[in-house]
């Protein structure tokens, strides 16, 4: 009994070491997702940036083709005015004239009103990829820091579950079933010290005769009221 009994207590250690491994390897991971993150947010507004740059000089170009046509329809009508025989005609070439150009200064507002808006986007676009790069720059070494510890808590892990293995299997099947239920119920505390007749895992008293075999180690014993694996440290 005194051996299955140091081998749970072993055990115990071990499953609460691999738990702080594995809560670590979980802030690890979760600290290296938000770096990503970050820099997936930041690279998402570049992209948007530039598709709203692209959509714009589209638009800037499709304006600029307007005014150049029409821009030669304003020429060849001052070309017809040399030709043109009545005043009627004449004036009314004119006036065909003044609505073009007027369409034409329309249409060069409109195109420097896109050019503005394609230099406010570029320049949001530039402060967006300097702050990414900075990022990235800052980020790098803290990154190669998580990699590195993630692959060495893998390799901590593997050994520590090795030897989880190697105390679990000389352990009665029932009482490994019974180690584990208790391991999952009692936040991680399966095998406890009774000292001075009292459970040291809940503070409960024990009863004296259960609190006395403890010393016979003739069986595992639990406390009644916890259902935690007790034992007792005996002096030399």
């Amino acid at each position: 009994m005194e051996e299955q009994m140091q081998l749970l207590k072993n055990l115990q250690g071990l499953d609460r070491e691999l738990g702080r491994l594995r809560e670590n390897r979980q802030k690890l991971e979760k600290e290296q997702l938000e770096i990503g993150a970050d820099l997936e947010r930041i690279q998402t507004m570049i992209d948007s940036l530039t598709a709203d740059i692209e959509l714009i000089e589209a638009q800037r170009e499709e304006l600029r083709k307007s005014l150049n046509l029409e821009k030669a329809n304003v020429e060849k009508a001052e070309g017809r005015l040399p030709e043109i025989k009545t005043q009627k005609e004449y004036l009314a070439v004119l006036k065909e004239i003044d609505a073009a150009k007027k369409v034409n200064k329309d249409l060069s507002d409109r195109i420097q009103e896109k050019e503005k808006e394609i230099g406010a986007l570029e320049q949001e676009r530039k402060e967006k990829q300097e702050s990414l790069d900075a990022l990235k720059e800052q980020v790098r070494e803290r990154c190669e820091e998580i990699r590195q510890s993630l692959q060495d808590s893998e390799q901590v892990l593997a050994e520590k579950n090795s030897q989880r293995d190697t105390h679990l299997e000389p352990l009665p099947v029932p009482l490994r079933k019974r180690y584990q239920l208790l391991m999952e119920r009692r936040a991680g505390i399966a095998v406890v010290e009774a000292r001075n007749g009292t459970c040291l895992g809940c503070n409960m008293h024990l009863p004296p005769q259960l609190f006395n075999s403890l010393f016979r180690s003739q069986e595992i014993q639990c406390c009644p009221h916890c259902n935690r694996l007790l034992y007792v440290e005996k002096e030399d």
